[in-house]
């Protein structure tokens, strides 16, 4: 009689799969990854540790979602020039993007004007609307950095609310901020830039801009 054939004996154990080894070399990367995503603008963590508090008691307020508070702020370019060079919007969103870090969106005109040689959807400007930590980042840079700059400034007028909590500077140059360099640039243009804020009146807006450290004129 032949003789049965004993089967293979069990394997004792498994050897790591390449994904497990993966993964744990790749641990410490993202462990770091995660430290840097957690780092919030100096601003922001500002407002909500010191600012929202004073504002809570000085305007009598006993819920803290009633806190005024910066929802949106616009940075908005107009080129009348660009009618006849369309090369200079080309410039201006290049501009706009290494001042906010965000890419800006195109302006165009609502309606035609003959005297300027302007047609209806013509390409007149570019803008852009920031929120978040690229809000909070942009704003920390305009008041300690951007508006030193500025030559013989004595601070931002006071009167430039819109009467519901809203605040508009203008600005002559673009230059005052350290990312535009003076070599590379075409044309000195100005821009206006809109802080949108969550305050019923204007008493309460300047209260928070002045806490954040916006320098009114006195």
């Amino acid at each position: 009689m032949a003789e049965k054939k004993g089967s293979a004996p069990a394997k004792s154990g498994k050897k790591p799969t390449k994904k497990t080894e993966d993964s744990s070399k790749a641990s410490p990367k993202s462990t770091s990854s995660s430290r840097e995503k957690s780092i919030e603008p100096r601003l922001k963590v500002r407002y909500f540790s010191e600012i929202q508090p004073k504002l809570m008691e000085e305007l009598n307020l006993k819920n803290v979602m009633q806190v005024p508070k910066i929802s949106k702020i616009t940075l908005n370019v107009a080129l009348g020039e660009a009618i006849g060079n369309p090369k200079l919007l080309d410039m201006a969103s290049k501009e706009l993007a290494l001042i906010t870090g965000q890419k800006p969106v195109t302006t165009k005109a609502r309606k035609s004007i003959a005297g300027f040689k302007l047609r209806e959807g013509m390409p007149i400007g570019v803008m852009v609307t920031l929120r978040g930590d690229v809000m909070w980042e942009f704003l920390d840079r305009l008041i300690s950095v951007a508006l030193p700059r500025i030559r013989d400034f004595k601070g931002i007028n006071e009167r430039s609310f819109d009467g519901n909590g809203n605040y508009s500077l203008g600005l002559k140059e673009q230059i005052i901020f350290p990312e535009i360099k003076y070599d590379e640039i075409t044309m000195s243009h100005g821009f206006d830039i809109s802080i949108v804020t969550t305050a019923s009146d204007n008493a309460s807006s300047k209260k928070l801009l002045s806490h954040l450290g916006l320098p009114f004129r006195k």
